[in-house]
């Protein structure tokens, strides 16, 4: 029986594990690098180490430290999560040979499907559909997909729909699967168009006993890592899941496996499906399976390395959906965003890290309000995942929720998110690999009159907090004269305010039907044509965030006198976030046209294409190959022409 458990992760994940392990009253043990010191999974565990690491990237990839904080805190056992060290055969054998319990498959079964290519080599000798594997020197029909071999999570994929694309395509592939997974080799295979990300959850034990939990959907990807995960699929049918999970059973019979993993497919228009990989650990959408199926996963793979035999599967109820918050912008290709966090609330929430009671709201989540979320890790926030009876209301509930999310600090992909639940095609399940880049979602969810109303909301709550701390009428409205003049003015950078308070109530310029019911520093209530609406106001320097049923506002003041130091000349190109310039594909004095690739970061283990703002010249390149950048550092300077 394992007594004390070690898990060698960090943020949500490691929180997850430690919730089951409370209920089972196994002692946590939390391992964190610097940067993550603060967050919660370092302080919820019972007992907490500080790796070591040259860099915080790095920490959590030592081997020998983990094994070691293990050593030093009395754990008995080991979790790995998900990424990081989960795959790492190496990594298992070494726990092995420490003496500890390792909470995962086998080290031979990690083995087995360590490479992309050899894993369809065996599963194609098991009987397990799969596609074609190409040589990406001898690839002559397109469209194909470059894929890393090592890894996944969408690291060291590129898709190529023309020949004169492939070289830069499995050059860039290469270099970010070599700085993920250590291994650079790519291999190629057919893009199947209109296709669905479709995959298995099993459950194994070492007595012979092989569990198929349903199959989870998902399809709802960008940059090919998942967004938007359902179980069950909308367009599995009883006969199409028997054969899925036939396949995944002997997919994972082929390699001996133990514990909890999924086998993920390709589902093509035509019903024909193809093997994509087995993850050998608990996928990061775990939590669908574990309300349709009423589990605790992680519970089952604690029992399962204990040795315990798996007794009847148990049977589904209803339909849950989960999305993934990032920190990260949409409209700005998914560029990541660090720094604090200054407010996370979800409303509705029933449960965090387990199964609601009956249907409800989850939420599994890394952060809390006044986390930091730095540059070196993956951005994903949290996972907010709906249980209801049917698809329809788990899409509602959870739409819902994240729409009426108070997120303040950072930029995300919640309106994207929230976005899509909400698209036609979306509700009717018509979805596949290619929906975001089909289907535009990446508007912001409130409008345009959002938010000038937002913006008046906010000028509103100001003049409230300055009346409040005035030393003396802090009674009389802020800007009030007997005579009245000029109105008062509030300007952001994403509308302007002008308005007045009289003896006869407010009135503000663009907005005839509005009164004014009442106004706080925090919250400001208004009338609009009969009809009111609460705007919940919070300033953090010169960003404010207004949430209402209109959509999430934020608003950035703009300064009276601004420093000229820090104002930005026109086409200059600056670095939108810390991270290693990889590539640089201008020279100074070169002709570049709007939108065309400058300069490639590597941040976060992946690329970001850095894009001349317009079409111009070169005038100045800052960059080289090699070099560390802050936020901030000018990169390159686009005269346009």
């Amino acid at each position: 029986m394992i007594s004390r458990l070690l898990v060698a992760n960090r943020g949500e994940i490691a929180r997850r594990v430690f919730r089951t392990c409370r209920d089972l009253g196994i002692t946590t043990v939390a391992v964190f690098s610097d940067p993550d010191a603060s967050l919660p999974h370092a302080g919820e565990a019972d007992l907490a180490v500080r790796l070591p690491g040259a860099t915080p990237a790095e920490t959590y990839l030592d081997q020998k430290a983990i094994i070691a904080a293990a050593k030093a805190s009395g754990a008995d056992a080991i979790h790995p999560g998900y990424g990081f060290l989960s795959e790492n055969a190496a990594f298992a054998d070494a726990v092995v040979a420490a003496g500890l319990t390792w909470v995962g498959p086998s080290p031979a079964a990690i083995a087995a499907m360590g490479s992309k290519i050899e894993a369809k080599r065996l599963m194609k000798a098991a009987g397990v559909p799969v596609l074609p594997e190409l040589d990406p020197e001898t690839v002559t029909d397109f469209p194909v997909l470059v894929k890393a071999s090592a890894g996944g999570g969408g690291r060291g994929m590129r898709v190529v729909r023309a020949a004169e694309e492939l070289p830069d395509a499995v050059e860039s592939a290469r270099r970010e699967a070599a700085s993920a997974f250590g291994d650079p080799t790519v291999f190629c295979e057919p893009l199947l168009t209109g296709a669905r990300h479709i995959e298995v959850q099993v459950l194994a034990d070492s007595h012979g006993t092989v569990w198929t939990l349903g199959e989870r959907e998902c399809s709802i990807q960008r940059r090919h890592q998942k967004v938007i995960e359902e179980a069950p699929s909308p367009a599995v049918d009883t006969a199409l899941r028997q054969r899925l999970s036939e396949a995944a059973s002997a997919a994972a019979r082929a390699i001996g496996y133990t514990g909890a993993g999924t086998v993920e497919f390709m589902l093509a228009p035509d019903g024909g499906f193809y093997f994509l990989e087995v993850n050998t650990r608990l996928q990061v959408e775990h939590p669908v399976t574990e309300c349709v199926y009423g589990v605790d996963l992680v519970a089952l793979q604690i029992e399962v390395a204990e040795g315990a035999v798996l007794r009847d599967p148990p049977r589904p109820r209803g339909h849950a959906i989960e999305a993934r918050l990032y920190a990260e912008d949409p409209a700005e290709g998914y560029r990541p965003h660090s720094g604090p966090l200054h407010a996370f609330a979800i409303p509705g929430v029933d449960a965090e890290f387990a199964v609601p009671s009956g249907y409800g709201l989850r939420l599994d989540s890394g952060v809390v309000s006044g986390s930091v979320v730095s540059t070196h890790y993956d951005p994903m926030l949290a996972k907010v995942i709906a249980y209801a009876p049917t698809r329809a209301a788990a899409v509602r509930r959870l739409a819902t929720a994240l729409a009426g999310a108070r997120v303040h600090g950072l930029v995300t992909n919640r309106d994207q998110l929230v976005t899509t639940l909400r698209h036609e095609a979306f509700l009717i399940g018509a979805t596949d690999t290619g929906f975001l880049d089909r289907h535009p979602t990446t508007a912001p969810l409130a409008g345009e009159e959002a938010v000038r109303l937002s913006a008046l909301a906010a000028a509103l709550a100001r003049a409230a907090a300055n009346r409040r701390a005035a030393p003396v009428l802090r009674d009389l409205p802020g800007g009030w004269r007997n005579v009245p003049s000029q109105p008062q003015r509030a300007v952001f950078e994403e509308a302007e305010v002008a308005y007045r308070l009289t003896r006869d109530g407010l009135t503000a310029e663009g907005h005839p039907g509005v009164a004014l019911v009442s106004a706080e520093p925090g919250e400001v209530v208004l009338d609009e044509d009969g009809v009111r609406l609460r705007f919940a106001v919070a300033s953090y320097d010169r960003r404010v965030h207004v949430d209402s049923v209109l959509g999430p506002v934020t608003l950035t003041a703009v300064e009276r006198l601004p420093d000229p130091a820090e104002q930005v000349a026109p086409g200059t190109l600056v670095a939108p976030m810390p991270g290693s310039v990889v590539r640089v594909a201008v020279r100074e004095g070169e002709t570049v046209e709007r939108g065309q690739p400058v300069l490639w970061l590597e941040a976060m283990k992946m690329e970001h294409q850095i894009l001349a703002p317009a079409a111009g010249i070169v005038t100045a390149l800052h960059a080289e190959v090699g070099r560390q950048v802050e936020t901030g550092a000018v990169l390159a300077v686009v005269a346009e022409s």
